[in-house]
């Protein structure tokens, strides 16, 4: 038969990881890799598995997914977050496909994510599916430092599941917010590093454009008031980047003193 792992690179998810491992009983093998948590993290996790390792090297997440598949011993991979969890339904799917062993599909499955004290079914959030349960030997993920992909060879099919992966993300306001500033910093390091340019302009074009998609174009408006919330964050994460890209820009023309 063939066999699942499922990998997970975590830091400090005390408060997220047994109600997520306690959802991947039907895996053959749990993978953890830890970034340097200093919270009960590890303790709990050795509750559910013992292939639990530590990298504090951090050169983001896709190369730490990298590593955490390459402890993997199945045949299948299904990558996951600590703040997601699998319903009993999509564990059945996922069951069913694996069982079948088909080395030229790749599986997506629709994330249902919950922010803000509310399921976002609009906003451009659902269904949003995810490539996440692959062939080991046949796929892995991009190195890029965030917004890393599976990469994986056009000869393969990405088959979409039907049943809900539960994402409970952001918890509280600073949650959001320390997320967003950090997430700015690697992408804007990142895009530098690739020679890319901004400016205040462009920055607010693109915070003014990525709220009229959410709230307006992918009809945000009809997840209440959470999803407003949600449309005026995102428009300020996606100015916050690009100004932060400028900002460094301009650090890197500074004159020496």
């Amino acid at each position: 038969m063939p066999t699942l792992t499922a990998v997970l690179i975590v830091k400090n998810e005390a408060e997220n990881l047994a109600a997520c491992l306690d959802t991947l009983s039907f895996a053959d093998e749990i993978v953890i890799v830890d970034s340097g948590s200093t919270d009960t993290t590890i303790e709990i996790a050795k509750k559910y598995t013992d292939k639990i390792f530590t990298n504090t090297d951090w050169q983001g997440y896709g190369a730490q997914r990298q590593l955490a598949q390459s402890h993997a011993t199945s045949d299948w991979i299904f990558m996951v977050d600590a703040d997601e969890r699998v319903t009993p339904e999509l564990a059945d799917e996922i069951q069913h496909a694996i069982k079948q062993d088909n080395q030229n599909n790749v599986y997506a499955v629709p994330r249902l994510t919950y922010c803000f004290g509310a399921f976002m079914k609009h906003s451009g959030w659902y269904p949003d599916h995810v490539a996440r349960i692959y062939p080991g030997n046949k796929a892995s993920y991009s190195s890029d430092q965030v917004h890393e992909k599976l990469v994986y060879d056009s000869s393969l099919t990405l088959v979409k599941l039907k049943h809900d992966l539960l994402h409970y993300t952001y918890n509280s306001l600073e949650h959001y917010l320390v997320k967003s500033a950090r997430y700015a910093d690697i992408w804007s390091t990142q895009k530098l590093s690739e020679g890319r340019r901004s400016g205040l302009g462009s920055a607010l074009l693109h915070g003014i454009g990525c709220f009229v998609r959410m709230y307006i174009v992918r009809a945000g408006f009809l997840d209440g008031r959470p999803g407003l919330l949600l449309a005026l964050l995102s428009a300020h994460s996606t100015f916050v980047k690009h100004a932060d890209l400028w900002l460094k820009l301009q650090n890197n023309k500074a004159p020496e003193k």
